[in-house]
């Protein structure tokens, strides 16, 4: 196997690899102290470059993320 196709598999395991402890650590971090949310974001955007329903689920998290700062600008005026 050419050494660039094994750099590029190694390279994209560990992606996974850190993407889902990250994302991990970030569900323990909603019940710890701890950037939990934000956390879990820095590991979806990991799993999204290998996995679509990381990609899914990003996207649904910012559209709720707008969702609750526009709710929240609109009562404090």
């Amino acid at each position: 196997m050419p050494i660039a196709r094994v750099f590029h598999y190694s390279k994209r395991a560990a992606k996974i690899v850190i993407g889902f402890f990250v994302l991990f650590a970030g569900v323990v971090m909603l019940v710890t102290p701890g950037p939990g949310w934000a956390a879990i974001a820095i590991g979806l955007v990991l799993l999204s470059t290998e996995f679509q329903w990381a990609h899914r689920l990003l996207h649904r998290i910012k559209k709720q993320g707008i969702r609750i700062r526009d709710s929240l600008r609109k009562s404090d005026r």
